[in-house]
């Protein structure tokens, strides 16, 4: 229990800052929500002068980004990005960091196996990313019902909400079996920004093709199929758990093998 404090606490700074961002994210996009609105169709007009892959490539529906939900849905896309920098981050730091400052002999000569090790730095990270999680969704509510005029489908809100939880657990656990496969990473974000910008590029040319989806934790929700239907699709959301889970796994079976050094 002292190592999840612990974590928790190491990650406090952090934490804020990530949420911050996000919420400052969802702040500045939505606040220009009113003023695109009022010109809907000039800047469908602009929209449609795109190339369609284009627009597929940067999630834009031209039809339902009038409505708070297709704008949301469109500026969320640019939100997950942010969020997922903040999960592989945490995800590749949670090993690494004893590696990089040197404390792994120390903590691993202590009383304590190395799966519980693991398991409260793991708890702890992912307590960082719901507390994010909450307090980004409670400020995006506030902020939709100040900006929009009109009634919206609140469950559709929350499902495109919730997504950023999902992709964010996925790219942890991708950041977590990096870790501990590459246990000597000298510089995390550099890493993060890596993995996590591959993914969104492979996700732009996966817009045109449906196998590319399969590919990238960012094309698992479909926005457009969301709005439509009210709910995910299982195919995907099936492969995102099964992500996480065998991630997780594997990265306990090669932490408790692996010889850790400190230098």
């Amino acid at each position: 229990m002292n190592i999840f404090l612990y974590e928790l606490k190491a990650y406090r700074k952090s934490s804020l800052i990530w949420t911050g961002a996000l919420v400052g994210l969802v702040i500045l996009f939505m606040s220009m929500f009113p003023s695109i609105s009022q010109e809907i169709d000039e800047f469908k007009k602009l929209l449609e002068g795109f190339p369609e892959g284009v627009r597929k490539a940067l999630g834009i529906q031209v039809d339902s980004i009038g409505s708070l939900n297709g704008y949301y849905s469109y500026i969320f896309l640019y939100i997950t990005l942010c969020g997922s920098v903040q999960a592989m981050n945490l995800g590749i730091s949670i090993t690494s960091k004893e590696i990089r400052e040197k404390t792994a002999d120390f903590l691993l000569t202590k009383p304590i196996t190395r799966a519980k090790v693991l398991f409260f730095k793991l708890v702890a990270a992912i307590t960082t990313l719901l507390c994010t999680n909450i307090v980004y969704l409670i400020a995006s509510l506030m902020v939709a019902n100040i900006v929009n005029l009109k009634e919206f489908s609140l469950k559709v809100f929350l499902l495109i909400s919730l997504t950023l939880l999902f992709t964010q657990l996925i790219m942890f656990a991708i950041g977590t079996i990096l870790a501990v496969v590459f246990s000597k990473v000298k510089s995390v974000i550099s890493l993060s920004l890596g993995v996590v910008f591959t993914f969104f590029l492979i996700g732009m040319v996966a817009a045109t093709e449906e196998a590319g989806r399969y590919f990238t934790p960012f094309k698992y929700f479909d926005y457009t199929y969301i709005m439509h239907h009210e709910k995910y699709e299982w195919t995907y959301m099936i492969l995102g758990i099964f992500l996480i889970v065998i991630s997780l796994i594997a990265s306990f079976i090669i932490y408790n093998k692996k010889d850790i050094h400190s230098a």
